[in-house]
C-alpha cells in the first residue's frame, strides 16, 4: 500500500490511540523533507556544481536550489555569493515516494547497515539523517560519479515531541537501530 494512504488509514488511528490524541488534525505528520549537499569546491569548479545538481535531481526527482555563501571567509578562499551547496525541499506525494524509496531500497543497500541512530532528533521532534555517500541511491550510475559526496536529509515533523516523532517515523518504516545491550 502506498505510504501516504497507509499514513491516513493505519498510522493516524494508531497514533491517536497510543498517545491519547482526541483530534485527527492534531496527529503529528511529516511536513516536508529537506535534502542538502555541501559542495566546497563549487566556488572554483563549475563542473562539480553541475554534476552535483544532476545527481541530486536524479535522487529527488526535483531540481535543487543553489545555496550561496552569506559571508566572505578568506581562510576558506570563499567570497560572499559563491555557491556552497544545494538544497531540495520535498512535500506531498514526492516526499512520501522518496521516503518509501529511502526506507525500503536505499538504506538497506548501505554496507554493514545496522539501522539509523535514535539520537538525531532535535528538541522539536525533527529528525536529521546523514548519508555518507550518494552512490547508495539506485539512480546514481557509479561510473559517472566524479566525487563521493555526502548528503543530509532532514525530516521536518509537526509534533513538538521527540517520543511521538520517533514512533511516527518507526510506523512509516524508518529502520531504527535495535540495541540489544540498552541500559
Amino acid at each position: 500500500m502506498e505510504l501516504q494512504k497507509r499514513y491516513v488509514s493505519e498510522i493516524t488511528p494508531q497514533l491517536m490511540e497510543q498517545f491519547s490524541i482526541p483530534n485527527k488534525m492534531a496527529v503529528p505528520k511529516v511536513k516536508k523533507l529537506v535534502i542538502n549537499i555541501g559542495i566546497k569546491e563549487a566556488a572554483h569548479d563549475k563542473g562539480a556544481l553541475e554534476k552535483a545538481i544532476e545527481q541530486l535531481t536524479a535522487i529527488t526527482g526535483q531540481k535543487p536550489k543553489v545555496t550561496k555563501a552569506k559571508l566572505s571567509i578568506a581562510g576558506f578562499k570563499l567570497r560572499e555569493g559563491d555557491p556552497v551547496g544545494l538544497v531540495v525541499t520535498l512535500r506531498g506525494r514526492r516526499m512520501y515516494d522518496f521516503m518509501t524509496k529511502l526506507f525500503q531500497i536505499t538504506l538497506p543497500r548501505v554496507r554493514d547497515f545496522q539501522g539509523v541512530s535514535e539520537q538525531a532528533f532535535d528538541r522539536e521532534g525533527n529528525y536529521t539523517l546523514g548519508i555518507a555517500e550518494q552512490i547508495v541511491f539506485p539512480e546514481i550510475d557509479y561510473a559517472k560519479v566524479d566525487k563521493i559526496r555526502g548528503l543530509e536529509i532532514c525530516f521536518v515533523i509537526k509534533s513538538g515531541d521527540v517520543k511521538i516523532s520517533r514512533e511516527l517515523l518507526s510506523l512509516l518504516g524508518m529502520p531504527f537501530e535495535r540495541n540489544i545491550n540498552k541500559q
